[in-house]
């Protein structure tokens, strides 16, 4: 059987530790071939592949990103992506394919079964916003370098007596923004789920002020205003839709020092989120999640997804897990409002 791989949209740390977990398990176990297709969805509509053996993964399980490549083509946006896709499958001799990615990859993945390709799905996201898993590798590492990117600007924010609002990642839901800000001892977190009131952070940045401490405020990039709308670092969207966001966390530290004459300022994450190693978290679950893909594969299990419940992996179907986004329930913010301000 020969079976192949691919990583899709945003990078993340624990991409590789995936590979490996695949590669091992596929040969060693099954004696499968491994093919790892480049560039996300890219790969298999134009060929572009590489055998994997085992002395490709030997070294690549502490290593961020991915050995095969992202991007974030939709083949369903192109002139006969699937008919490309099968032909290229049938001429290497493919027989499954293990997709690794988070709701655009997995998307294609079921639409991809629905039209009698096997795919056996992967969850990765660092916003940690796909249903159907409690948690998808990449989130730990991300807010483990959120939370010390504020351990760090919290001591020279002191220094100075100054605010610091930090953007991190988080289109839609603010999972890295709630658990990296309660990490950190935040004392403002909004989430693009629950509109802020520009006033409201304003009165918790000054009480915080009149305590003589510097207030350190965590935004996700989508949250929003009460009457506002979501920043777009540009206006062009990708192959699923999406558009650039970013900004929000300069608007917002341009606000506080206006309405509080003190000073105030941004610090934007962005992809440091995304590098590095993977936190020892990561690696486990990234592992467990191939080594739980190629028994999918072994069993023709396809259209499913595996998935973290409690601490059982389980299988869950593809069209479960992108049917809808997890995001941030409103019990769940207002727990930590008690430390706010």
């Amino acid at each position: 059987m020969r079976v192949g791989v691919l990583t899709g949209g945003g990078d993340c740390p624990g991409l590789n530790a995936v590979i490996r977990a695949v590669v091992r398990k596929g040969i060693e176990a099954h004696g499968w071939e491994i093919v790892g297709f480049r560039s996300g969805w890219r790969g298999p509509l134009t060929g572009d592949s590489r055998p994997l053996g085992l002395d490709d993964v030997e070294e690549i399980l502490i290593r961020g990103g991915t050995i095969l490549g992202s991007s974030r083509t939709n083949p369903y946006k192109q002139e006969d992506g699937v008919e490309k896709i099968r032909a290229v499958l049938a001429e290497q001799g493919v027989d499954a394919l293990i997709a690794i990615g988070g709701e655009d990859t997995l998307g294609v993945a079921k639409k991809l079964t629905d039209d009698g390709i096997g795919v056996v799905g992967v969850p990765k996201t660092i916003d940690n916003d796909l249903a159907a898993t409690d948690y998808t590798f990449g989130f730990d590492t991300a807010v483990h370098i959120a939370t010390e990117a504020i351990d760090r600007l919290r001591t020279t924010a002191e220094s100075h007596y100054r605010a610091m609002v930090v953007e991190v990642m988080g289109r839609h839901a603010g999972w890295i923004a709630l658990h990296a800000g309660l990490a950190g001892g935040a004392n403002v977190i909004l989430v693009p789920e629950r509109p802020f009131s520009v006033e409201q952070v304003v009165e918790w940045v000054e009480r915080r002020f009149e305590k003589m401490y510097a207030p350190i405020i965590v935004v996700a990039e989508g949250a929003v205003p009460e009457g506002g709308a979501e920043v777009l670092r540009t206006g062009e969207k990708d192959a699923f839709g999406h558009v650039q966001l970013g900004g929000v966390g300069t608007w917002l530290a341009d606000e506080i020092a206006k309405r509080t004459g003190k000073e105030s300022r941004a610090v934007v994450l962005g992809h440091t989120q995304r590098g590095g190693t993977p936190t020892a978290y990561d690696r486990v679950l990234a592992t467990r999640f191939g080594l739980h893909a190629v028994d999918a594969v072994a069993d023709g299990d396809f259209g499913t997804m595996v998935a973290l419940r409690g601490t059982d992996i389980v299988r869950v179907k593809l069209a479960e897990a992108t049917a809808e986004l997890k995001t941030v329930p409103p019990e769940r913010y207002e727990e930590a409002e008690v430390f706010f301000g």
